[in-house]
């Protein structure tokens, strides 16, 4: 009999809660359904002959009717608050139904658990029998559930967030970038991101609407008893106002959301925390490296002077230290041949070095295809390629570094360099310049990291092969980097990016040849001026002249002042 009226209620809970379900999938229909065509416009758009005044009010004939291009801005906006409102409800329904199913599950658990008890009631407990039946969780998992909770909380407890911290100088802050819809406002910029701009990166996008849908989703929620006697409102995108985020790396991201209140003077602010989790042990293996070569390819023309260089430092790095390198060397053109030739052959004479291929195409110098020549033209199996350039310093552990971070079928690696200013300013001239070796220091005044440019990479020959190479009709400087790592970006092998420590690009002077194509030489001559000083060197030099009069006029002063 209590079996009986257990199953009927069981029955009647599923039965409602599928009746839930149907009820809140024909509110999501009434919901979305578009308006009519003219009610959108009339709500959407001001009325013309209305401006809106300095206060945020509506003032009569301040900016004239609005033209086309306002009317099309308008429609954009309510169509993009439209589809963020959409995403938002299907997402909610879509968790309801999750929540359904799982409901579901539990009752069939329930059901199948009693059904076992009853039959063990009748014939006793079956073989291996024990405390849960299917769908059940054991003490160890519960517990595990627990602890995971506690640590969460104990990140919300550890983070700034209800009160401050003490820091020890202005440098410790750690900042928070605001966000609106459409925007992000950020201090951290380096070479390629801008001051304010559009997410670009997928898993930011989504971390900020995530953050978004769920303050709208709180927002929605009613509360009980908190707001009796008042009118609803129903928040939508177009409430929010502003949010700013950041992120303690080591304790999760604070995310706090500003919102139009009922009044116009009232908002509505929601703060929101995510909490990282414990570390999470993914991997553990030893890399032999052994018997990993590296084949490094330099394209060339002319430049025999910088060829030098770059092989005393090959010299000592790769036969010395290393021992288990082959240079192959594209040369274009015929005009200083002869003296790269000799630099390789007195290489080969003086320590016994015999892993070098050199290669001369008679054709214009173009940087992709000598690259991409020297890749196809190596014969022993799948191997680990460097394109490097003639002014690039690099250090045994980043030889490692790249066998590390590239492998094949899976990874590739390009690093961020370390891209050096022109000497003569930061040493002052040219008789205080010190060795090379001494001026590779990773310092603010020293250099940048050069995170525009992706010529020095890593990876297999398999991967280059696989992907396409590169685009050899681009000629001359600059543009078949950028195509080759698109390739790669828009493949499922995994791009890593990060700051290399020993590997450096060179200062040279850098001309920018009048038959580039614009946007060709528009890269080149940004190139050339992020190279040249840091922000506050270049100040100085361009306000020389008036540091220089400054001086001038302290002289006679200091001259009065020890004769007194």
């Amino acid at each position: 009999m209590l079996r009986r009226g257990l199953l009927a209620w069981v029955s009647r809970v599923g039965v409602l809660l599928v009746l839930v379900c149907c009820s809140l999938s024909l509110l999501y229909v009434m919901t979305c359904s578009p308006h009519s065509e003219d009610n959108l416009v009339s709500h959407a758009l001001p009325r013309p002959g209305l401006g809106v005044g300095a206060a945020g009010g509506i003032g009569a004939g301040q900016s004239g009717p609005p033209g086309r291009e306002d009317y099309q801005a308008m429609l954009a906006e309510r169509e993009e608050q439209h589809k963020l409102h959409m995403a938002s409800l299907k997402k909610q329904i879509a968790q309801l139904k999750d929540a359904l199913q799982e409901r579901s599950e539990q009752l069939k658990g329930v059901q199948d658990t009693m059904e076992r008890a009853a039959g063990r009631g009748r014939g006793g407990q079956s073989p291996g029998g024990g405390a849960l039946g299917e769908g059940g969780q054991g003490p160890g998992a519960d517990r595990s559930h627990t602890d995971l909770q506690e640590f969460l909380r104990s990140q919300l407890g550890r983070a700034e967030v209800h009160q401050g911290t003490r820091l020890p100088n202005e440098y410790a802050v750690v900042p928070f970038e605001s966000f609106t819809l459409q925007r992000v406002y950020q201090l951290e910029m380096g070479l390629t991101r801008h001051p304010e701009e559009k997410p670009v990166r997928k898993d930011r996008r989504d971390e900020l609407s995530e953050a978004l849908e769920t303050a709208l989703r709180s927002l929605n929620t009613p509360r009980d008893g908190a707001d009796k006697g008042r009118t609803t409102k129903v928040y939508s995108p177009s409430d929010f106002i502003e949010g700013i985020a950041r992120t303690e790396k080591d304790k999760g991201t604070l995310y706090e959301l500003t919102f139009k209140g009922d009044q116009s003077r009232e908002f509505r602010k929601l703060v929101l925390f995510r909490p990282f989790g414990p570390l999470m042990k993914v991997k553990n293996e030893r890399v032999d490296t052994a018997n990993v070569p590296i084949n490094i390819i330099v394209p060339l023309s002319q430049r025999a002077d910088k060829f030098r260089h770059f092989m005393h430092n090959f010299r000592e790095v790769c036969v010395r230290q290393d021992g288990r390198v082959h240079l192959t060397v594209v040369y274009f053109g015929k005009d200083q041949m002869n003296e790269v030739r000799s630099t390789l052959e007195n290489t080969s004479r003086e320590i016994n070095f015999k892993n070098f291929s050199l290669l001369q195409l008679n054709e214009e110098f173009s940087r992709g295809r000598g690259l991409d020549v020297g890749a196809r033209a190596w014969k022993g199996g799948n191997v680990l390629l460097f394109f490097c350039d003639v002014d690039i310093y690099f250090t045994a552990d980043f030889l490692n570094t790249c066998r590390l971070n590239a492998q094949p079928g899976k990874k590739v690696f390009y690093p961020v360099l370390f891209s050096q200013y022109n000497p003569t300013l930061i040493y002052g001239n040219h008789d205080h310049i010190p060795p090379v070796e001494q001026q590779l220091v990773i310092k603010k005044d020293t250099g940048l990291w050069r995170d525009f440019g992706f010529g020095m990479t890593c990876q297999y020959r398999s991967d280059f092969i696989n992907i396409g190479g590169f685009d050899v009709d681009i000629k001359g400087w600059g543009g078949e980097d950028v195509h080759l790592y698109r390739k790669y970006l828009h493949s499922n092998l995994l791009v890593v990016r990060s700051p290399s420590r020993g590997l450096f690009h060179l200062w040279h002077e850098k001309r920018c040849a009048d038959e580039l194509p614009p946007e060709q030489y528009r890269m080149c001559m940004q190139s050339k001026a992020m190279n040249e000083a840091s922000h506050g060197q270049l100040g100085m030099l361009f306000f020389r002249h008036e540091i220089e009069a400054h001086l001038r006029k302290q002289k006679p002063q200091r001259s009065i002042a020890k004769k007194t």
